[in-house]
C-alpha cells in the first residue's frame, strides 16, 4: 500500500445474515470496523444474503436478520453516511463476476479448501448443494467488486482470502496483458482478539445458540452467563490452555473493563465461578449499556434502515458496474 496522503484504503468486510450478531462478532470485527472507519478508510460491508443457501434449504427470516445486522452495524458506531452497507443479492454485476472467477480455479482447489469443508461438516443440509463450492468464490468476487485492499478475518477465514488472491492473481495475469492489474491482492488483517468462547465452551457462534447477541437484555445476558460452563477449580486463574473457559470469561471481563485478565483473575481469587461469572455479567452489561440503548432507538425507524439499505446498494451497484465493465472489456466481451 502507498503512503500518498490522498489515498484511502478500501476494506471489505461483512456478515452473513443466519442470526444476531454477538460478542465474538464485536470484540472481533466490529469495534475494528469503526476504528478503521475513524482512521479514513473506505468502509465497505456485504450482506451476503445469497450465501446463506450455501448451508442450509432456505433462508429464513431474511429480511428481520438483515434489518438486524443494520441495527447493530449504526449501534456500535459505523457511520452509515461514509460506509456502503449493501446486500448480495441487490448487485447483481456480483453474479455477473463470479463466472469468469469460477473459470479460474480448479475443483480441486475448492473441494479442498479447509474453510469449506468446516461449512459442510456442520452443515444444516443431508446433503450440500453445489453452491456450497462456490462459496470462496463468491466472497472473492464480494471483496474484488470494490478492489479492496484490506479484509479483517479471523483465522478460520485465511483460506478464503488466499482463494481471493488466488483469482485476483490470476485473472491479471490471464487478461491484463502486461497492462497495469485490474485486481490488488487484498490483505488480509488478523484480528489480535484472544478467543472466545460460547457458553458451551465450544466456538462461539450465531446458529449454536451459545452466544450473547448484542441486542440481548440484561436479563437474558446475566442468565445466558450463569449457564457458561467453567471448571471445578475454585482459585480463579488465567491459563488459556489448560482452563480455556474460565480464561475465556476472564477475557471477556478484560475486553470490556480495558484491563489484563492476569490481574482481573487476582481480583477473584478463590471467589469461584459464581464471582466471576458476577463480573462477567456486569461488566458485559455496562459495556453494551449505550450500544443496546442506541439499537433500541434506531429499531423504532424501520424507515431509516432501509434508507440506509438502498443507499449503500447504489453506491455498490455503481461500483460493481464499472469494475464489470472493466472485466469484460479485459476478456474481449465488448461487442
Amino acid at each position: 500500500m502507498t503512503s500518498h496522503p490522498a489515498f484511502r484504503p478500501r476494506v471489505l468486510t461483512g456478515d452473513r445474515p443466519t442470526g444476531p450478531l454477538h460478542l465474538g462478532h464485536y470484540f472481533g470485527s466490529l469495534q475494528n470496523r469503526v476504528r478503521l472507519q475513524a482512521e479514513g478508510a473506505e468502509l465497505f460491508v456485504v450482506i451476503p444474503d445469497y450465501q446463506v443457501l450455501t448451508d442450509r434449504d432456505v433462508a429464513e427470516q431474511l429480511q428481520e436478520r438483515v434489518e438486524g445486522l443494520i441495527l447493530d452495524y449504526l449501534a456500535v458506531g459505523i457511520d452509515a453516511e461514509q460506509a456502503v452497507i449493501f446486500t448480495h443479492s441487490a448487485v447483481p454485476a456480483l453474479n455477473q463476476l463470479l463466472l469468469p472467477f469460477l473459470s479460474l480455479v480448479s475443483i480441486a482447489e475448492l473441494q479442498r479448501n479447509p474453510t469449506v469443508k468446516d461449512e459442510i461438516a456442520h452443515s444444516r443440509q443431508a446433503q450440500v448443494s453445489g453452491l456450497m463450492l462456490t462459496y470462496p468464490v463468491h466472497q472473492a468476487a464480494d471483496i474484488l467488486f470494490c478492489k479492496a485492499h484490506l479484509v479483517p478475518v479471523g483465522q478460520d477465514q485465511l483460506p478464503h482470502l488466499e482463494a481471493t488472491r488466488t483469482i485476483a492473481r490470476r485473472f491479471n495475469a490471464r487478461y491484463a496483458h502486461g497492462a497495469s492489474p485490474i485486481f490488488p491482492e487484498p490483505e488480509a488483517l488478523l484480528s489480535a482478539m484472544p478467543l472466545l468462547l460460547g457458553t458451551d465452551g465450544g466456538k462461539m457462534s450465531k446458529s449454536r445458540g451459545n452466544a450473547i447477541a448484542l441486542g440481548a437484555s440484561e436479563d437474558e445476558t446475566a442468565r445466558l452467563i450463569r449457564g457458561a460452563k467453567t471448571d471445578p477449580e475454585r482459585r480463579i486463574s488465567f491459563d488459556p490452555e489448560r482452563r480455556p473457559e474460565v480464561s475465556s470469561l476472564l477475557s471477556l471481563v478484560a475486553l470490556c473493563q480495558g484491563r489484563d485478565p492476569h490481574s482481573v483473575a487476582e481480583e477473584l481469587g478463590d471467589g469461584g465461578a459464581s464471582a466471576l461469572k458476577a463480573l462477567v455479567t456486569e461488566a458485559v452489561n455496562e459495556h453494551l449499556r449505550p450500544i443496546r440503548k442506541r439499537r433500541a432507538e434506531l429499531a423504532g425507524d424501520r424507515g431509516h434502515l432501509r434508507a440506509v439499505l438502498a443507499r449503500g446498494n447504489t453506491r455498490a451497484n455503481e461500483i460493481a458496474e464499472v469494475t464489470l465493465a472493466e472485466v469484460t472489456a479485459a476478456m474481449g466481451m465488448r461487442y
